[in-house]
């Protein structure tokens, strides 16, 4: 299957391209009266592409309705006093899905599914971990851990967050038949979700990721939360074992703090130190890797273009073509792999 690298002009015109490709994915797979599932993440990232993606479903491009969706990953320790609560709060992904695409579309999902922390009651998660440190172990070797708790573990309360919030999820996934397309972005050192550097790429489809401190001061520090004690420190995250396990992975990236990691990625051999890198382990198993990206994080890859090549990623640089397309057009006049000019 292909690795390909888009260059986009700019953020809107990256989200445009990118709502193209997803648009046209489930317009193919669900003609046939088929359901589709669909991956989701947060972040700055894919919101103009959900905008886009939200105006091709309303004029009625697809069904939206026979979407199924998964999101990557959700707070734990959000304020609150009960599970509907923390799922409310401002700061909660489930909230971010609602503001910035579920609420826009006139047809609803047929479910969505963002990942269970808000169920998980962070003083009591601390505690247990505390007094039973014999069923859990760190994994990692930066600042964000994973924890990974042991199928054996004594705690009654941890043998539950393994088994019906971490397992559950992915078993869910499966039973769904799988994600057909899943939209990801790429953090400042190359991890995807809460998937860290340094968390092994193996064995970890769900992740209880504990947050490093400087990730908790920062979000107290930038108004998102009052003080440390109201500030999540731990978090639920797909793994990037489970995230390439999709069909197609659609990955965005804009600005130039995102060049760095976006070419580390793709020039270099695969590492857990770089976790989006599992994209060429991805793309050489089958999957269809797509990057949508901005100039600005494609500096370095456009100074690479035949090593890159070399490597077996082609790229495709669209960054002096008009933005204004609409994606209803995107859709009938391009390509139908990539949704690009062909």
């Amino acid at each position: 299957m292909p690795f390909k690298v888009i260059v986009c002009n700019n953020f809107d015109h990256m989200s445009e391209v990118g709502a193209s490709i997803v648009a046209r994915d489930i317009k193919d797979k669900t003609s046939n009266g088929d359901r589709y599932v669909l991956g989701l993440a947060t972040g700055n990232s894919p919101t103009g592409l959900y905008k886009h993606f939200a105006k091709a479903a309303n004029s009625g491009v697809f069904d939206s309705s026979k979407i199924l969706s998964f999101n990557l990953d959700e707070y734990i320790g959000l304020p609150g006093d009960n599970p509907q609560q923390r799922a409310l709060h401002p700061e909660s992904y489930s909230y971010f899905m609602v503001q910035e695409l579920f609420a826009l579309l006139q047809n609803k999902f047929s479910q969505t599914n963002v990942p269970w922390g808000t169920l998980i009651d962070q003083h009591k998660l601390v505690s247990e971990l505390a007094a039973n440190p014999a069923d859990w172990e760190e994994q990692g070797h930066d600042k964000g851990k994973a924890i990974v708790i042991h199928a054996d573990a004594v705690s009654d309360y941890l043998r539950w967050i393994r088994s019906d919030i971490l397992d559950a999820y992915w078993k869910k996934i499966d039973a769904a038949g799988g994600i057909d397309l899943h939209v990801i972005g790429v953090g400042g050192k190359g991890h995807v979700a809460f998937h860290e550097s340094g968390i092994p790429f193996e064995g970890n489809k769900m992740l209880l990721v504990k947050l490093d401190d400087n990730t908790v001061s920062n979000a107290v520090d930038d108004g998102h939360f009052a003080c440390r004690e109201q500030s999540p420190w731990y978090a639920i995250s797909m793994g990037a074992q489970q995230v390439y396990k999709a069909k197609t992975v659609v990955l965005l990236a804009n600005g130039g703090r995102k060049a760095e990691p976006v070419a580390e990625s793709l020039l270099k051999d695969p590492t857990s130190a770089v976790p989006i890198s599992y994209g060429q382990i991805y793309a050489k198993g089958g999957g269809n890797m797509i990057y949508v990206i901005d100039k600005a994080a494609a500096r370095n890859v456009l100074e690479n273009i035949p090593a890159l090549r070399d490597r077996g990623i082609e790229v495709e640089d669209i960054s002096d073509r008009r933005a204004s397309i609409p994606v209803e057009r995107l859709l009938f006049c391009r390509n139908p792999q990539t949704g690009l000019m062909g």
